[in-house]
């Protein structure tokens, strides 16, 4: 499930980057997310052995697929936070 939810942010963030003003900076924030899209999926068909594809459990600390999607976007929207914050007195 932590592809799907990473799939459902990227893709969220792209709408959005067509929406809001750029001083967002929401075009950084779609390409990570995709890029960690396209990470996953790539670990999914070459680890894939058969059975379910989209995994609602997990063997590892975290044992719910949704709850792992969501820990594994907070480093993202983080460092995309950070980016803001970087680039914010430059537009002053």
């Amino acid at each position: 499930m932590w592809l799907a939810t990473t799939s459902i942010a990227a893709a969220g963030a792209t709408l959005f980057r067509l929406v809001l003003p750029k001083d967002y900076k929401l075009g950084f924030l779609a390409l990570m997310l995709w890029g960690a899209t396209v990470m996953i999926l790539i670990d999914h068909v070459l680890g894939y052995e058969g059975g379910e594809f989209f995994e609602k459990t997990t063997d590892g600390m975290i044992k719910n697929g949704v709850v792992l999607g969501i820990v594994m976007l907070l480093p993202v929207f983080l460092a995309w936070g950070i980016s803001l914050l970087i680039s914010a007195p430059k537009r002053r």
